[in-house]
């Protein structure tokens, strides 16, 4: 949609909006001058809200998600026209760890938005945030929309989990839905330093040796932020159209890289190219090769990245660069 004042005025919650894509999907509401409003559990010291230096511009209220009254309330009082559902727990460790919590926030925390939404019936346009770990192991790549949602690890089976209610939701009470289902995603602002990009960036920035977690041979397709946010966008700004409101969509970069020829391009950007990782091959629960098809978002939606892995990395280091020297 080419309307540029789309947003403005418009009441947006953006669940998970002090975490990394989020807090970068509100970032660009709030420039496109909607009213954004968040569920935060807990204010954290790195908290995404203040590292991006939108808390004046947002409203936030404190609670959350696995509470259903607290969805209800805030949809209900603020009025909320559009829903980005994108809160969630994400790091792949974590869930191995502590799986239930992680179905808590990551199921229940989905349906109750979706109930919350069904039984307040105004609002016009939801995205809910899935992932390409719903689609699991495949035998086919890369990933179609058509694949089979496979998720077996805790991860990805509470992203499949929350796909699926989705769409149940949809097909039964037909309310306005469509699922992202994006690539690993990467650029300024993530704080999870188990990360590969933002670990091995602030390991070699700090004059520590970096750390692979795998044997380096895991392949991925990697996706630069601003070009998520374009696919939350574009897809929400779409959804008053018969063909899209339903949908899952696959968002990447189609440029699928091994870990370890990751790291060695970053070190390239940093002109470090003699540091050597530490090779752990800890890794458990990993899916060995994932990338993602974007054929159907380019066809229905005129929608393709950006930034290639270079450029991304670039504006990624030089973001890394000026924070951790402050």
């Amino acid at each position: 949609m080419k309307n540029k004042d789309f947003w403005n005025g418009k009441n947006v919650l953006v669940t998970g909006a002090d975490g990394f894509i989020g807090s970068w999907v509100a970032k660009t509401l709030i420039e496109k001058d909607a009213n954004v409003i968040t569920i935060v559990r807990d204010i954290k010291k790195k908290n995404n809200i203040d590292i991006l230096n939108i808390k004046n511009n947002i409203d936030i209220i404190l609670g959350d998600i696995v509470n259903y009254d607290n969805c209800g309330r805030t949809i209900n009082e603020y009025n909320i026209d559009t829903v980005f559902h994108i809160a969630a727990q994400a790091i792949v460790g974590p869930a191995n760890k502590s799986p239930l919590s992680t179905f808590e926030s990551n199921i229940k925390g989905t349906w109750n938005i979706l109930e919350a939404c069904r039984l307040n019936g105004n609002v016009k346009r939801i995205v809910v945030a899935s992932s390409d770990k719903a689609y699991g192991q495949q035998k086919n790549l890369p990933y179609t929309e058509e694949s089979p949602l496979l998720g077996y690890y805790p991860y990805d089976a509470s992203k499949a989990c929350a796909d699926i209610l989705a769409r149940c939701y949809f097909k039964t009470y037909s309310i306005p839905l469509a699922i992202t289902r994006n690539a690993n995603t990467y650029g300024p602002a993530d704080m999870n330093f188990s990360r590969i990009i933002p670990d091995t960036i602030k390991s070699v920035i700090e004059g520590k040796q970096p750390v692979i977690r795998s044997d380096g041979s895991l392949e991925r397709d990697y996706m630069f932020i601003k070009d998520a946010v374009s696919s939350y966008l574009t897809l929400a700004e779409n959804l008053h159209r018969k063909e899209i409101i339903g949908q899952a969509f696959n968002f990447g970069s189609e440029e699928k890289i091994s870990v370890l020829d990751l790291f060695k391009k970053i070190l390239k950007i940093m002109g470090k190219e003699d540091v050597k990782p530490k090779i752990l091959g800890q890794a458990k629960n990993e899916i060995d090769r994932q990338y993602l098809s974007i054929e159907k978002a380019k066809k229905l939606l005129n929608w393709t990245p950006k930034h290639n892995i270079d450029e991304g990395l670039r504006e990624t280091l030089d973001w890394y660069r000026a924070y951790l020297k402050n």
